[in-house]
């Protein structure tokens, strides 16, 4: 058996991770830029953004709706974001009595309003309590934004908006997601509060 040279294990992740984020800014600059504008929208509007994943996905969605409720980098109000992956009573209660394909689903349909956004996350593209959840969005007149990976799948087809990463790695694909939202939140301050980065 050959020894394991773990700096080379540990410099090819680098290296992939830096590539698939360099490929992924150069194929899709330009949607990241309809994204930040699509939130900077509905948070300018009164609206609120709802996001849902799975696993790490779902990781990601409490993440980035706590970056736009406290703050990311500029002192600013509040946004109105929500995860709906936190209250294990709701996804339990709609996994128990119906399926687990309606957890998003039927929070959405609770909380979700015209003006609202539903920012659906899937690694493969393929999770169907995220298209669940982005198809119910769509019945109330929200608009709706996913996050996905590999050709987008079906997760990206529901969606008005999707930012695909183009990998079958799902690390290396939520590493590019966890990215794209920090770019997002960094973009949305910088649209509603211009003032802030004077200086």
């Amino acid at each position: 058996m050959n020894k394991i040279n773990l700096r080379e294990r540990f410099q090819e992740a680098l290296d992939e991770s830096i590539s698939l984020k360099k490929r992924f800014a150069a194929e899709q600059g330009e949607q990241v830029l309809a994204a930040a504008r699509l939130l900077a929208q509905v948070f300018q509007a009164g609206g609120k953004v709802l996001i849902f994943g799975n696993g790490g996905s779902a990781a990601d969605a409490q993440h980035l709706a706590a970056e736009f409720v406290n703050r990311f980098q500029v002192e600013r109000p509040p946004l109105a974001a929500l995860a709906l992956t936190t209250d294990t009573s709701i996804l339990t209660a709609v996994a128990n009595d119906y399926d687990f394909e309606q957890v998003f689903a039927k929070q959405v349909r609770a909380l979700g309003r015209a003006g609202d956004l539903a920012w659906g996350i899937s690694t493969s593209g393929n999770s169907p309590n995220v298209v669940a959840g982005l198809d119910a969005a769509r019945e109330l007149s929200m608009k709706t934004l996913a996050l996905s990976g590999r050709d987008g799948g079906p997760v990206a087809a529901a969606a008005d908006l999707a930012l695909t990463v183009p990998s079958r790695n799902t690390p290396r694909v939520q590493e590019v997601h966890i990215t794209i939202g920090h770019v997002l939140c960094d973009l949305v301050d910088y649209l509603l509060f211009p003032e802030k980065f004077e200086g």
